[in-house]
């Protein structure tokens, strides 16, 4: 079970996170999330357990306690949302109208 770990001070490293879960189980990974351009945390992480029942009892241990000073916020991670694949901008006209003959000039 994957777990979405929030709120976490800048100065926490992975070896701290595998500290403080490891006590409700083992551990299959452990990773804090970092900026690419200067490589410093951006406040959370994941960390996956092989079994439901120690990840839940992680989560009812550690959600909402003090953790370097900041209250830690532990939940099951949601997968991530597909992105749309239209670039960002969505489709259709855009509000453009379309030249449909006639309208604008002189008439002789």
């Amino acid at each position: 079970m994957k777990l979405y770990v929030g709120n976490l001070s800048r100065d926490v490293t992975e070896d701290d996170l595998r500290a403080a879960f490891q006590v409700f189980g083992a551990l299959d990974s452990v990773s804090i999330i970092k900026d690419r351009s200067n490589n410093v945390s951006k406040g959370f992480g994941f960390v996956e357990m092989a079994v439901k029942a120690e990840a839940e009892a992680a989560i009812a241990g550690l959600h909402g306690k003090e953790f370097m000073g900041r209250s830690m916020d532990v939940n099951e991670a949601r997968p991530r949302p597909e992105k749309s694949s239209r670039g960002g901008f969505g489709g259709g006209s855009g509000g453009r109208g379309g030249y449909k003959g006639g309208g604008g000039g002189r008439r002789y």
